[in-house]
């Protein structure tokens, strides 16, 4: 007969669920909470649910499922409600489904939803789609949750027949559908949420918030490596502590070493927010939610909780999934395990000469201007720097070249140009480029400009930096967006590129993650596909010489 694995726990307990705060020891009964006992303990430890991030794309950390949870639990993460739509616009099904079985490796709670958006539009290229026939089929396995977001907006509100079959899958089979909707307010707003869209985290206003709030939905406040709409929303937890859940979005590998949803939980508290109301939102609304097999920490539950020093510290000590001990005192106790390389990567390297842009003197050109921070772009005009009839970067000005080449089929690459990025010499590149991880660049001058490209194009995947002769790559060849390498080696060689891309002079707080949007076309107002420029204001394309 086998032995049953007991052990037990005593400390001061965070009762979240139920707004109660006593001393007390779990007993713990393979991997289930079998008993909490009220009573005086010596331990000044705290003992309170694990947390969650609501909603993450795993592949942004660069980072398989598995060592992406590696790096996540000495942070007190225990569980994800994660999209896979980034490697399903690579690979389609079969991605999704390697995300699927990846993340079984590890004792750690993956929860995905079935990406509703693949490819995210038409106005780009992906490497697969993934259709309600595929969408039905993920629904059937026990660990996808929901509908993943939703974001033609648009589609929804004039009712498109292939969005409404999505939708209407999602409803047949009791789940959840994510909205993903930026600035939308007002009666269309309204019109989203009563069409059964029930969270966002693309707000950017308090203001917005509330309309979507008013229209029945969740809000997701967001604080990843690139948006970071915290400060912006979380006044809102005091009001709606029921209707906040915490997410990173996209988390890159050198800040999930740093931090996770506890640094969240820890701003929440240092702003006086009420400890359960913080605590709601980081552990206990996902679960509600979405209805995940994850612990409140309730007889009877599983035994998924994190052990702090103090309410005020907010150290984790311990994390415990499925009553296993997966991290202790800030280090990872889940091992590492080889994972398999899947991609679908199909260009030939590329010359100068394609990056170069006809113009005459005088010519006035569109330029994107990110802002740092945000997925939204602006749209500014200027006069273009022409030399022997091209135009050209030009870095005076901080207007520099930037291309999108297709890496499924072998075509010319788009070429425009930017703003705000800042470099002063060199180039940097990434095929991590949202929605359909296309090659994204930016450089001061062609030659570097393609080599930063044909270093990603020769690995596969990766990201990249050029600095005259310098060349610096991380590879990236699983889907050409993940590595399966050591998680915290993958930390360290980002930080690396992160660090040569601010070299080269980007004034940008995550140069590789704010290029990783600029080609995502669903969220306004300028951006730029393989297919061209495009304006998501009106969806449609323009020139890029006015």
């Amino acid at each position: 007969m086998a032995t049953r694995r007991f052990f037990k726990v005593s400390g001061t307990i965070l009762d979240v669920l139920n707004h109660d705060t006593y001393q007390g020891t779990l007993e713990i009964t393979d991997g289930r909470i079998s008993a909490i006992i009220r009573e005086p303990v010596s331990e000044t430890q705290y003992i309170l649910p694990g947390f969650i991030d609501a909603h993450v794309h795993v592949e942004s950390s660069m980072l398989v499922p598995s060592e992406f949870a590696r790096l996540a639990v000495p942070h007190g993460t225990v569980a994800t409600v994660s999209d896979p739509h980034e490697i399903g616009n690579v690979l389609g099904l079969r991605g999704v489904e390697y995300m699927l079985d990846n993340g079984k490796k590890v004792p750690f709670k993956f929860f995905f939803g079935a990406p509703s958006c693949v490819p995210a539009t038409p106005f780009e290229t992906a490497g697969a789609e993934i259709t309600p026939e595929d969408i039905e089929e993920l629904f059937l396995r026990p660990e996808v949750k929901y509908l993943a977001e939703m974001m033609n907006w648009p589609g929804v509100l004039n009712q498109d027949d292939l969005v409404m079959q999505k939708i209407t899958l999602a409803q047949k089979f009791d789940k959840q559908i994510d909205g993903h909707a930026p600035g939308l307010r007002g009666e269309d707003a309204h019109a989203y949420a009563a069409a059964g869209m029930t969270t966002d985290h693309e707000c950017f206003t308090a203001d917005e918030a509330r309309d979507k709030l008013a229209a029945g939905m969740k809000i997701l406040i967001r604080e990843g490596s690139a948006a970071k709409n915290f400060e912006a929303l979380i006044e809102l937890l005091s009001e709606f502590p029921e209707k906040i859940m915490f997410c990173s979005d996209d988390k890159h590998p050198d800040n999930l070493v740093e931090s996770h949803i506890n640094e969240l939980v820890k701003r929440g508290l240092a702003k006086g927010h009420d400890l359960f109301h913080v605590l709601q939102a980081a552990c206990i609304n996902p679960v509600q939610h979405y209805k995940l097999e994850v612990g409140l920490l309730q007889p009877k539950d599983p035994a998924d909780f994190i052990v702090i020093d103090n309410p005020q510290d907010f150290n984790i000590l311990q994390t415990y999934i499925n009553g296993q001990l997966v991290a202790e005192n800030g280090q990872t106790k889940i091992e590492f395990t080889p994972s398999e390389i899947i991609n679908n990567f199909n260009t030939a390297p590329k010359t100068v000469e394609q990056f170069q842009l006809a113009g005459q003197k005088g010519a006035r050109i569109r330029v994107i201007e990110p802002y740092d921070g945000q997925l939204i772009t602006g749209m500014v005009s200027t006069d273009a720097k022409v030399e022997n009839g091209f135009i050209v970067s030009d870095p005076s000005v901080d207007v520099l070249k930037m291309t999108v080449v297709n890496r499924y089929q072998n075509t010319e690459p788009a070429v425009a140009f930017i703003n705000n990025v800042g470099l002063k010499r060199g180039a940097i590149a990434s095929s991590v480029g949202h929605d359909s991880h296309n090659i994204i660049a930016v450089g001061v001058d062609d030659e570097s400009l393609c080599r930063a490209v044909n270093l990603l194009i020769d690995a596969k995947g990766g990201i990249s930096a050029v600095d005259g002769a310098r060349e610096e790559l991380l590879p990236l060849p699983v889907a050409g967006i993940m590595s399966a390498e050591d998680g915290y080696w993958v930390a360290e060689q980002y930080a690396k590129l992160d660090q040569a891309a601010k070299d080269l002079g980007s004034t940008l707080t995550s140069p590789y993650m704010t290029l990783s949007f600029m080609a995502l076309l669903v969220i306004p107002a300028l951006k730029l596909s393989d297919k061209g420029l495009f304006d998501g204001q009106h969806f449609q394309f323009v020139e890029v010489v006015e």
